[in-house]
């Protein structure tokens, strides 16, 4: 590790070294997603899990490569900084493969950092706690040479962050409550009045007042004894309580289903389906979204999309494409998918089953369009459901109208949408794909092609 490279070649020959019994001399770098159990065959690994290890695998790489932007590389650094604050390994507890590639890729990197970079207030220190522990810890079993490691001296710590004390935090909230009690028109004690003795008048002046009400209803029950029919009549005088208004019914319109700009961050083959690839995909979501998560500083979805095989792996990386951002989570294979991506295939004629052999075409849009922004078809405008209700098959209904035209542009064609060819909509021609910047969504080369 003296002069490290950064290939994963590379990486490859640093784990055949250190784990000869583990790493056969056929190995290849393609084998490196799902080398974990070899490496450390005592854990098991869920789905989800070996999804982030390939993930981390990508992520890793980039780390520390020569050409990239500094302000990207602390980006990255920061993003993985909070990942690991807390986690002892990249998976939780768990070691992986995507340990050793992270190790392997920092550990020169750590060495040359300053004491402020490491432990300063502004500083990584779990990512110097991490690589400490891959490097030190019988988890994972390496021998690196002493000189090769990176030196950490454990007492040169430039700032302390404050822990969070439990007992302090409820002393915090309780003063908060009770302020927030004290404003919310509770009068304030007389001078020279305690609160013992305020609390004794207040007592006797409540039952004072309880036994008024008492009497009262005492009496008015025994006038009612006395008139049976009138409280009989009291009785049937209660209002009806007002009919429930229907829920307004959402007019059917391609506007419904929410199309997005999506960037995909990276994408991995499905560890458990040979046709489907795994994707990371930026679509402007806010922080905290259901069915999202945090990826190298962005708001992500997990994306499932039965690609594999039709697009090669290398024109997924780092791409703009459209995605379906509303329909229900499924889970595929053991991994949850939160989105769909958009491609354009020769209409099957009839008769004509799918083989799964192409040709197929991401649909794409405009290359200044940004992740996030919405896209819609013209003629069609509104706002999107939240989630599609799968009990009225809004996007199986509207989905065969989705087309290609002869200039290879996208777009929505009501002709082929029976609910859709009478009333309000009729005579529509065939809406183009744009974006809400007014650019327009386009495939290579598949001209009237159906688009799913």
């Amino acid at each position: 590790m003296s002069n490290p490279l950064t290939s994963s070649t590379a990486l490859l020959d640093f784990l055949k070294s250190q784990y000869p019994s583990a790493i056969s001399s056929s190995t290849s770098e393609a084998d490196l997603p799902s080398l974990s159990h070899q490496l450390f065959p005592n854990s098991s690994y869920t789905d989800n899990e070996k999804v982030e290890t390939s993930q981390r695998l990508t992520t890793s790489s980039r780390l520390a490569t020569p050409d990239e932007d500094e302000a990207k590389h602390a980006e990255r650094l920061g993003s993985l900084n909070i990942h690991l604050s807390t986690r002892t390994t990249l998976l939780g507890s768990k070691p992986s493969i995507a340990d050793i590639a992270l190790y392997y890729k920092l550990a020169p990197a750590v060495k040359s950092w300053s004491a402020d970079e490491r432990t300063g207030e502004h500083g990584y220190h779990h990512i110097v706690r991490f690589v400490d522990f891959v490097q030190n810890a019988p988890l994972f079993g390496l021998s690196v040479k002493e000189e090769d490691k990176v030196a950490i001296d454990h007492n040169d710590i430039k700032f302390v962050h404050k822990p969070l004390d439990a007992k302090e935090e409820k002393e915090r909230k309780k003063k908060e409550k009770a302020a927030a009690a004290a404003g919310d028109g509770q009068t304030s004690l007389p001078v020279g009045q305690g609160k013992d003795e305020a609390g004794a008048k207040s007592n006797k002046k409540e039952k004072a007042q309880e036994a008024a009400k008492n009497a009262g209803e005492k009496v008015k029950g025994a006038m009612m004894d006395d008139n049976p029919q009138q409280s009989k009549k009291e009785k049937k005088e209660k209002q009806p309580k007002p009919p429930k208004q229907p829920a307004k019914e959402t007019p059917l319109s391609p506007c419904l289903i929410d199309l997005r700009v999506g960037h995909i961050l990276k994408a991995v083959s499905h560890p458990n389906a040979d046709t489907l690839y795994v994707s990371t995909i930026a679509c402007g979501d806010p922080p905290g979204t259901d069915n999202t998560s945090e990826y190298e500083g962005q708001t992500v979805r997990t994306v499932c999309s039965g690609l594999n095989g039709l697009v090669p792996l290398e024109e997924m990386q780092g791409r703009k494409i459209i995605a379906v951002c509303n329909l229900k989570p499924v889970t595929m294979r053991g991994v949850k998918s939160a989105a769909m991506v958009l491609a354009a295939s020769p209409r099957l004629k009839e008769g004509e089953e799918d083989d799964h052999k192409g040709p197929c075409e991401l649909v794409s849009p405009p290359e200044d369009a940004k992740a996030g922004e919405r896209v819609i078809f013209e003629g069609w405008a509104g706002e999107p459901d939240g989630v599609l209700n799968p009990k009225k098959r809004v996007w199986e209904t509207l989905q065969p109208g989705f087309t290609t035209t002869e200039a290879l542009e996208v777009g929505f064609d009501i002709g082929a949408v029976p609910q859709l060819r009478e009333g309000e909509t009729a005579g529509k021609s065939i809406g183009k794909l744009v974006t809400s910047s007014g650019g327009t969504c386009t495939v290579k080369s598949l001209k009237n092609a159906e688009v799913r």
